[in-house]
């Protein structure tokens, strides 16, 4: 069994959008077509709605309703189809609401949301009653990154801003997430970082001697107020990480940071359906124990989806 839990479909309004039409692979029939070929038996769909930059917050909460009354119908229609209500963290009651309807009537079996949207960050105090409710429903909320991240007046060319600065952005969301004890105060969170949490992994070590060090560290600044107990590795590990990533190395960093049981197999296509199966490949590539290879195709998403 394979679950694919990194694959987007688009709303039928964006697809119309000069920029897609007439080669937009991210429908359901595409994500049909490409699950076949590579051989994955189930997948969850979501989309990560950076459109929402350009609404104000009542255009946000509609686009919001009518994208995830769309993928819940899609999973209805089609039994290999799980969905992912989209979410904002940060738009109050209201967003809140039809966070919960989505998945308490549509059957949505988590949330994705974006690692920032113009002025937020996972971690703001506002977005806190967002991550309560889900540690309530039981659910897993995916942190994908926008597509216009920090930095990326310096990332316009050579297709950095994809490549570089999305994948930071997801990091410094999860980094901001752990140092303000976001599981200090929800340890039953299902949080789930894509590409590999952004590199995280890579940069987790500089986290724990800044945290471990404190004034020794003098030069580093201040590290205050203190809001966790442990090392930021601790709680890195209480996360789950996507594999989509393409390199192998960096497949076997995150897998042995957060251990078999916390890596969970995606691919992030479509878009592009050529990376099905390469993401398939990365998985093979790394040779694990039979045991371990299945919890990362899909014992761990099944534990996370509940199905």
């Amino acid at each position: 069994m394979i679950i694919d839990f990194h694959t987007h479909v688009a709303p039928p309004e964006i697809r119309e959008r000069p920029l897609w039409r007439g080669k937009c692979p991210m429908t359901i029939e595409n994500v049909l077509d490409a699950q076949q070929e590579a051989g994955i038996d189930r997948t969850v769909i979501s989309y990560p709605y950076h459109e929402l930059r350009e609404m104000d917050v009542a255009e946000q909460l509609a686009a919001i309703r009518r994208h995830n009354r769309y993928l819940a119908l899609l999973q209805d229609r089609h039994p290999t189809i799980y969905a992912l209500a989209c979410a904002s963290p940060y738009g109050g009651d209201a967003f809140l609401k039809e966070f919960e309807r989505a998945v308490r009537e549509d059957g949505c079996k988590g949330a994705m949301i974006m690692s920032s949207l113009p002025g937020h960050y996972p971690d703001d105090d506002d977005a806190f009653a967002f991550f309560a409710l889900a540690s309530e429903l039981d659910v897993p909320v995916f942190v994908h990154p926008p597509h216009v991240g920090f930095g990326e007046e310096r990332m316009r060319d050579y297709r950095l801003a994809s490549s570089i600065g999305r994948p930071m952005d997801g990091a410094l969301a999860i980094a901001r997430l752990i140092v303000r004890g976001m599981f200090e105060k929800l340890p039953t969170l299902k949080l789930v970082g894509s590409h590999l949490g952004g590199g995280i992994c890579e940069m987790i070590g500089r986290m724990d001697y800044a945290y471990n060090l404190q004034e020794e560290a003098y030069f580093l600044g201040p590290y205050e107020p203190m809001l966790i107990r442990h090392p930021p590795s601790h709680y890195l590990k209480m996360m789950y990480l996507e594999s989509t990533c393409y390199h192998v190395p960096a497949a076997r960093c995150a897998l042995e940071t957060v251990g078999p049981d916390h890596f969970i197999f995606g691919t992030d296509a479509p878009p592009l359906r050529v990376l099905k199966r390469a993401g398939v490949a990365v998985i093979r590539d790394l040779r694990l124990p039979p045991a371990e290879e299945q919890k990362v195709f899909s014992g761990n998403a099944a534990r996370l989806l509940k199905v």
